[in-house]
């Protein structure tokens, strides 16, 4: 920081509050923070405005991509200094982050933890009941798609057994931390009671890592290249 760079944010310290909020005004029309601003013409704030007065629906779809934009940002880069290539993606597929190394492919599905009521949803007793889960609570990941359809007859919302490899999980809801994630295997996940092949909607996420979930996602690949056949808590 440079001496006239210090000199201006003790004065600005020693604003009014109101006076601050000028300066940011002043210092936000020069300097646009983000290149989305200049493209539509906006600012940072007005995008936050339209987001806070959006149904829960829009908005669950943003903090759903906030949690993969957190993915990118804070996990990536540590996949990539261990050896991991991060892949391009190509049209629509069932994962969001395509992994490479060594001729091993591993492709993830990002999903944030459910959230009800603006609180952490819990994982339904009758649920849990049959399952041999860790005492503490269990809370709830959704894993389905945002949109419904059909293709040649088959719903496109459900996942199958196979679209990807690795769940990975943002805990935000329950920790208050974007940059919280826990792991699992994609074929250790619940299947549909009566639709074998598809992945149950709600998942059991517990709030501490055990032999089904990691928050270490290399510890979680090892796990993915083993094989090993087995159910969440079954």
């Amino acid at each position: 920081m440079s001496d006239l760079t210090e000199k201006i944010c003790k004065l600005i310290d020693r604003c009014r509050e109101d006076e601050q909020r000028l300066i940011l005004s002043y210092l936000r029309r020069r300097v646009p923070v983000h290149p989305l601003e200049r493209e539509w013409s906006t600012s940072a704030e007005a995008i936050l405005t339209a987001i806070a007065r959006s149904s829960d629906l829009t908005q669950r779809g943003i903090r759903g991509i906030l949690a993969e934009a957190t993915f990118e940002e804070t996990v990536i880069p540590r996949l990539t200094a261990a050896g991991w290539n991060a892949a391009p993606i190509f049209g629509d597929q069932s994962y969001d982050f395509l992994l490479e190394k060594d001729g091993t492919r591993v492709r993830i599905q990002v999903k944030l933890q459910r959230r009800e009521a603006g609180v952490p949803k819990n994982y339904a007793a009758r649920s849990r009941a049959p399952l041999n889960c860790p005492s503490g609570r269990i809370y709830v990941v959704e894993v389905q798609k945002t949109r419904s359809g059909e293709k040649k007859g088959r719903k496109t919302r459900p996942y199958r057994f196979g679209d990807f490899d690795i769940l990975a999980v943002n805990l935000h809801p329950s920790t208050g931390d974007w940059k919280r994630f826990i792991y699992t295997v994609g074929n250790r996940l619940l299947p549909r009671s009566k639709e074998s092949d598809l992945i149950e909607i709600f998942q059991p996420v517990p709030e501490c890592t055990d032999e089904y979930w990691t928050d270490d996602l290399v510890r979680c690949i090892e796990w993915f290249g083993l094989g090993t056949q087995k159910r969440l808590y079954s």
